[in-house]
């Protein structure tokens, strides 16, 4: 291969901001190496991002693995979740957040050189997350179980994939607002979101020279994240204006729903798309849900949040029924599946008085 060619390649990375340290704060790079991805390609040099709080015990026994969600990252786990006074305390617990692969920070189509880059990044599961997770938590740290897996949405499916493909790693586990499979509702739903963003014409079929020319696209789905993400009561009783402290519907849209989005990188969002789409554990016992999730050994506490339209409370009761000894706990938010983000106080005291109960079983 010949220098001006290579040169060409390599230059198809997009730097953005968003996800470097200056936004997403200080954070680890552990090198992967090449690995074979669940479709049977190679990630070559993959990369995952990582951040660790509290200290590890002699015993390697009070370590905690938190995941990320679709268009979450790590800063945001850290700032909600983490920290003095909540259940997930560096004070008592090895706390490793761990971006997920494709989620911007990781290796991801924008930081990818070469022929894997943008549009060419391969398709990832939720099973090449946790198996890189996995060597992660293993080979940099020793640990051999971990005290908790947390996370919620994509994140808890990471959760369910963890429990159901490494037991023996697990001793307790807490999937929030997330179920075992992806329903048929969320993949009709999450192709509309991918068309959203690929109809736009300068989209370019994943060539383009900054995120922020797909604004168009990025716009449209924006608004539609916001139709089944806020809950119906969220919008009838106008709570973007108590909870949010936005002025009006308009306000909401354009200075929460599309701020959000508008500095993440496309290609970004439709890779945790082509994944969100195809999160199942039981694709490891043959299609069998309930032969898949009879796995589990973990302590597992379910958490779903009551006005939740992604991932419903009844999806995840049926979930539960079929995890041996899962306990039940359904988070009250009227915010909905974005209720995950903590707006309103009194969903970060649901969750670590859960999570404290779990962590003291």
């Amino acid at each position: 291969m010949n220098k001006r060619y290579f040169t060409e390649w390599s230059a198809v990375m997009i730097e953005n901001l968003y996800y470097a340290p200056a936004t997403q704060g200080e954070f680890q790079i552990y090198d992967l190496g090449d690995i074979m991805l669940e479709c049977g390609e190679t990630l070559r040099g993959a990369k995952l991002a990582y951040r660790t709080f509290g200290t590890l015990n002699a015993q390697k026994s009070n370590a905690i693995l938190v995941t990320t969600w679709f268009s979450g990252t790590g800063k945001v786990m850290e700032d909600v979740y983490v920290g003095a006074g909540h259940a997930l305390d560096p004070e008592r617990y090895f706390i490793v957040i761990v971006d997920q692969l494709g989620g911007g920070v990781s290796s991801s189509p924008q930081n990818t050189a070469g022929p894997q880059a943008m549009a060419k990044f391969p398709g990832l599961s939720i099973g090449d997350d946790v198996g890189a997770q996995q060597r992660l938590v293993t080979d940099l740290f020793g640990i051999e179980r971990l005290a908790l897996v947390v996370g919620g949405s994509m994140g808890g499916q990471q959760v369910y994939e963890w429990a159901v493909r490494y037991p023996e790693m697990v001793e307790r586990a807490a999937p929030i607002a997330a179920t075992a499979r992806i329903s048929l509702h969320q993949r009709v739903f999450v192709e509309t979101l991918k068309e959203a963003i690929t109809s736009d014409p300068r989209w370019n079929c994943g060539w383009y020279a900054c995120g922020l020319d797909v604004r168009g696209g990025m716009d449209r789905m924006a608004r539609i994240v916001a139709v089944l993400g806020w809950s119906a009561q969220f919008y009838q009783e106008e709570r973007w204006r108590s909870v949010i402290g936005m002025s009006s519907l308009d306000d909401f849209i354009n200075g929460v729903m599309k701020a959000y989005f508008e500095p993440m990188d496309p290609n970004v969002l439709l890779a945790q798309m082509h994944k969100w789409q195809r999160a199942d554990v039981s694709r490891h016992t043959g299609g069998d849900l309930a032969k898949a999730l009879t796995r589990i050994s973990a302590r597992m506490m379910i958490m779903p949040i009551s006005h939740d339209q992604f991932f419903p409370p009844h999806e995840c009761e049926d979930d539960c029924a079929l995890v041996p000894g899962a306990l039940y706990r359904v988070i009250q938010s009227p915010e909905g599946h974005m209720g995950l983000n903590g707006f309103e106080p009194g969903y970060m005291k649901q969750v670590d008085r859960y999570l404290s109960e779990l962590l003291a079983a």
